[in-house]
Formats: structure tokens, sequence, C-alpha cells
């Protein structure tokens, strides 16, 4: 049933000649499908119209050769040969009836244009700002109007593959239209540099030629990041940034309003709330008549309602919330509020971007699977024939495989041995900043809740022979795995015979106690050979509790894969401003007494630290004890029954939260399968 104080959300929005049927707006994100992967991206796009977004952009879409991302898949519009794959996208967002919209753009000297070969522009003479060993060259006249025209071609050809909303984007520090705003970038001394006025000369240039190529039948949108976080030393909302909206205030027909760079516009839920943002982006009513979508991590749909209602924003965007819920604005246009699947602000989908494959989601195990395997968000065909499911572990694989199954209309079992569920997801969510992972819990234990398929068993370890007993035709092992404290990881793949045992403490230990389960007086030490996020948060719990805290890690930075998830320098800065001494580029050498030693990684000079506790964070063992006793049973199966025993999970495989729901997912997808079917590929054509 529709709820009466959610109807604001859905009121139709005038974005100059095109009409958005509601206010929810799926902002441009990547999703690391890009041109190399059309038919994957035209319906993971199709399914947010489906799910109620009025508004799906596309990824950022590169309009010329001289701003190639490779090895970066975003889209690509350099010519008409582009055109029939974008027709793909619009064409499947307006199935729905929602609005389609491309977001142009030049990278600038963001890119290194590895593939095209071609040397970078930018408004000055400078390096690139990645690694690559290239310099990109200061712009003439001649270029600019080169650019211009690209823009306006590509704008053109936008049109022809049927958008609605054409973007001007000049946000993230990644694009050529911001690079000529910003004084750090923009070194020019003629007329598009020095003054504010000069420096937003091309960008005004280019909302007016992109106005004058498709304005007629597509709105144009603005895309501009209003602050930097950086003070003084780049745009601020209550300086530059706010200048540069008032200068051009009723030019565009939308404002798309945001942070720069991208970790902070995309920041995790570690280091902030939901409507983070609205400090930076709240004046820009104020300023303009225009339309104006924002973005904060909305979930929850009184605070959309709150933000409109305030006048904050006309549009509720999103992008991470749109992945981990194609189809929430429809769940609260039914009134379905408890079913929303919200976001928990990991960024795991970043990381898909970030390493240029497709892009995953804790919460929502089908995203990137759209295509390729057909798995719908909310669709799951239901089982030929009357299935039992025993699944023995209530973690992110179980307590997803068990929903999946329910739904298929399976009658399952479920049962874990501990006195809560969850898993791995209660412990880590206990720990500071990531409470919100608790939501992959707690929405997969509501459905379970609301069906008459399933029954859960809470404090019941079972051993084989009580799964013998059972008979249920179909059992799958979730039971989870746990940290190693012998030192193997990454960096030491063999046990470390050195290691004290009674001076450790396993990262399990301390998630289930707390920092109560460090006991010894003295520094402890937490070695980190992970590189992900566990190691730091671990860190951070002990130097709170006010032990004193080494991280050793051989890596040369702290938690390096948290990079791809956008986190890394707030994680180093939080350990810093926490007190926590880094050691970086080490190993374990020894441990005696209360002292370790430590080897550089690179000349082998050794360094003794005192260490009264040690917290290895290395890597994990599955817990599989029950698999390989089963295993071993398995000529009582017939009699008892049993037809299928499975692993899933990191009983299976250790990894990721995100990898065991979408373990758990797919052992119920493929349930009543003869052999689970082969994904659809997109980089061959079978003969």
């Amino acid at each position: 049933m529709k709820t009466s104080q959610f109807d604001i959300l859905f009121e139709p929005i005038k974005i100059g000649p095109v009409t958005a049927p509601n206010r929810f707006y799926q902002v441009p994100h990547c999703t690391g499908m890009g041109h190399r992967y059309p038919q994957a991206e035209a319906r993971l796009r199709g399914i947010k119209a489906e799910g109620g977004w009025g508004v799906v952009s596309t990824q950022e879409a590169e309009i010329h050769p001289t701003s190639d991302l490779t090895p970066a898949n975003e889209a690509r519009i350099w010519g008409e040969e582009d055109i029939p794959t974008l027709r793909r996208v619009t064409d499947a967002i307006h199935e729905h009836g929602s609005l389609a919209a491309i977001q142009l753009v030049h990278n600038g000297l963001h890119t290194a244009n590895r593939y095209s070969r071609l040397s970078p522009i930018a408004p000055s003479s400078c390096l690139v700002d990645s690694n690559d060993p290239v310099q990109a060259r200061a712009m003439d006249k001649t270029d600019i109007a080169d650019f211009r025209r690209w823009h306006k071609e590509a704008a053109l050809r936008a049109k022809a593959a049927g958008f609605d909303v054409i973007y001007v984007y000049a946000g993230h520090d990644m694009t050529l239209l911001q690079h000529f705003l910003l004084k750090r970038h923009n070194h020019r001394t003629d007329e598009y540099g020095g003054t504010m006025e000069n420096r937003l000369r091309l960008f005004r240039e280019v909302i007016a030629d992109t106005k004058d190529a498709v304005g007629d039948t597509c709105a144009v949108a603005v895309r501009l990041a209003v602050d930097e976080l950086m003070g003084d030393g780049g745009l601020r909302h209550d300086g530059e940034g706010r200048e540069i909206i008032e200068a051009l205030a009723e030019e565009p027909d939308l404002w798309d309003v945001n942070l720069s760079d991208w970790s902070n516009d995309s920041q995790t839920a570690r280091f902030s709330d939901e409507g983070f943002q609205e400090p930076y982006t709240s004046f820009v009513k104020l300023v303009t008549t225009k339309p104006v979508v924002g973005v904060g991590r909305y979930t929850s749909p009184d605070n959309m309602v709150r933000v409109v209602k305030s006048g904050l924003l006309d549009f509720i965007g999103a992008a991470r919330p749109s992945i981990a819920d194609p189809f929430l604005p429809e769940k609260i246009r039914q009134g379905r509020l408890e079913d929303i699947r919200e976001c928990i602000g990991c960024n795991i989908c970043v990381m898909g971007d970030n390493t240029n494959v497709p892009m995953r989601c804790t919460q929502n195990p089908t995203i990137g699977e759209e295509w390729r395997k057909g798995w719908h968000p909310e669709n799951i065909p239901p089982l030929e024939a009357a299935q039992n499911h025993l699944i023995i572990g209530g973690g992110p694989a179980g307590l997803e495989a068990a929903r999946a199954l329910a739904q298929r209309g399976a009658e399952v079992t479920l049962a874990d041995a501990r006195g809560t569920w969850g898993g791995r997801v209660t412990l880590e969510s206990g720990l500071p900043g990531l409470s919100s992972w608790g939501r992959v819990r707690d929405w997969r234990l509501w459905q379970l809740r609301q069906t008459a398929q399933a029954s859960l068993y809470l404090e019941s370890r079972l051993s084989s022979d009580d799964v013998l007993d059972f008979g249920i035709a179909h059992v799958a092992i979730a039971t989870g795995a746990e940290w190693r404290i012998d030192g193997v990881g990454r960096h030491h793949r063999e046990p470390l015979a050195f290691l004290r045992q009674a001076a450790i403490v396993s990262p399990d230990t301390l998630m289930e106690k707390g920092a109560g389960a460090i006991t010894a007086n003295g520094p402890v030490v937490i070695f980190d050979d992970d590189r992900f996020y566990l190691a730091s948060v671990l860190a951070e719990l002990t130097a709170k509790a006010g032990h004193k805290t080494i991280f050793v890690t051989p890596s040369p930075i702290v938690s390096p894969w948290s990079e791809n998830t956008l986190e890394q320098v707030r994680i180093q800065k939080r350990l810093i401003d926490l007190g926590v001494e880094i050691i970086a580029s080490h190993e374990l050498a020894d441990m005696d007494g209360d002292s370790l030693t430590l080897a550089c990684c690179y000349s082998g000079k050794r360094t003794q630290i005192a260490c009264a506790t040690l917290v290895p964070v290395t890597s994990r063992l599955p817990v599989d004890q029950l698999w390989h006793d089963l295993m071993g049973a398995q000529s009582k199966w017939a009699d008892a029954g049993i037809k299928s025993v499975t692993r899933i999970g990191d009983c299976y495989s250790p990894g990721l939260i995100a990898v065991a729901c979408q373990s758990g997912h797919g052992y119920a997808r493929d349930a009543g399968a003869k052999t689970a079917p082969l994904p659809l590929r997109e980089d061959f054509s079978p003969k």
C-alpha cells in the first residue's frame, strides 16, 4: 500500500524540456562494465529503471581519444560507431518510463591515454595525476576550440543515442573542466586563467555550446563539486564553489552537486553518516531556481522526505543505495519499507571500478550478474520440484542461501551453533565504524521470519551423525572460517615456529570479547598481512581502549587494498590521530619474552620492539571439519536420504562478506539444476 507521507517523493519534476516521473535520481556511477560489456551495462541500468528510479544515468562517457581511461572500463562516445551500444542503454531505461542521462567527460590531466597513446591535455603543462611517467601539455587556443567541438559533437551523438539528460561534468578533480576552474591546475595568464571570471570562461562556453546543440529536446545538467574539503587550497562551498554556482545559476537545466575528490564524495559509513554532504550543498537551492540533485548515501525514506521538504534538494540522488537495492523507489511507493535492502556504505561496489572489473555489492549479490547470469534482484524462478534443504551456519552465506531458497519455495532448515545470527557479520559490525554492516544480517533475518518456508535454530551445533539422522536431501555447510594465529599470510607463506602462542590473541577472540581480550600489560602489536580493513579497525579498537598500539605491516602503507574502497588515507590518518605507532615494510623475524623482532622487508635489518600481545591479522582457514566428516560418510548418504552436500561461503573459500553472500545466493539459484549454467560472455562470439 502506498504511504501518503512519501507522496512528495513521487511527484514529477520538470528538467528543462523533459520531465522526470519522480524524485528518485540514480546519479552517474561507474559499474566496471562500460564499453567492454555493453549488454551487461544496459541490463543493469534497465533494472534500475524497472525498480522505479525516475532518472537513470550512465557512468562517465569519454568524449575523445585524448581522454582515454584504459584500463578503466567506462563508457565511450568517441564517434558514431558508439551510438548503437549506447542506444541499448537508453532503450533499456525508456522501457520502464524513466529518463536516460549520460555524463560526458574529458579527463584532462587525470588520464595518461595508455590505449590511444595521444598526449594528455590540461590547462597548463603538468604531470598527469597517476603514477605514469607522462606529462600533459598545456592547451593552446586551437586545443580549446577543438575541445569545445569534441564536447558538442559528443552531445549530438548522445542525443542521437536517445539520452534525455546530457551532462557537462566538472567534478571529482578528474575532469578537464574542473581543472580549468582550479587555481592549482590552471596557471594560465590569458583569458582562460587567473581570475575566477577567466577560469570560469570555458565552463560557461561548454554549457552554452551544449544547450545550443541539444537543448531543444534534451535537458543539460551540470555536475559540479562545490567543496573539496581542502580548505583554502581547493574549492569551498563558502568560497569559489558558491561563486561558480551563483555566476551560472540559471544556465543549466539541473544542478548535480557533490564533493571532490571521489574519496570525499563517496565516503564509507566508517567515516561518515547518511546525509553527510548536506552542510556543503544546502546553499545551492538558495541561489538557483533550477532543480538540484545531491547525494548522501540516503536509505531512509523519512530522511528523503525531510531533504525535499526542507528545500535542500529537489531530487534524491543515489549511486550506492541504488546498487544495494535497485527497487528502493518501488518499495517505498508500495509501502514495503522493511523490504528495502539498505546500503551498508562499505564501498565494495567502488572496488570493482578501481580494479577494472564489473562491480559487486555486499548487500545485493545480483549486481553485475543481471545479464551475465540472468539474475534479477527481486525475482527468482520457483523450484520445479519440492526440495528440502538444511543450511548449517547462519552467517552471510547461510542466511542468503536460506532466504533465497525459501523465496524459491524450498523447505529450509537453518541451524547455527552460536547463540546469535550473523556469523562474522555480527562480529565485525560490533567494531568501530562498522555498525551499518549489521544490515546484511538484519535484512535477511527479517525476510526469513516472514515466511513459513524457513525454520531457524540457534545453539544447534550439528555433527555428521546429526546430519545423517535428519535425512534432509540437500545440505549446505556454511560454517565460515577462522583467523590463523601461526603467521601465515601474504608475506609469510609458512608457519612461524617462533611465535609464542601464550602472547597471541586471535582477531576472532578480539572481536568476540572486545578490548577486554587484551589481559597482558604492555604494547599491543597488530601485525597486518591481510592488508584490507580489519587490522586497522582492530588497532582502532585497542588504541581507543587505552592500550599502546603498534601497527606492523610488510606493506609500505597501512591497509593498501583500502585504496580501492577510497578509505586508505582516512584509515592511516585515523591511526596516526589515535597515537598508533606505524611500522611499515617490516616482517616478523623472532619473538622472545616480551619483545618482538622485526626485519625490514628490503634490507633485512632487524629491529626489536616491546610486545606484550600480538594480534596477527594474516589469513583465514575454512571451518570445514563437518564437510570432511560427511564426505567420509558418503556411503551412508543414500540410506539417510541425502542427495548433496555442498560447502558455501567462507567455509568453501574465505573472502569478502560480499563473496559469501553471492556464494549463498548462487547455491540457491542453482538448486534443482543438474549442472550450474555457464555465465554469458561478451568477449567472444561462439561458433
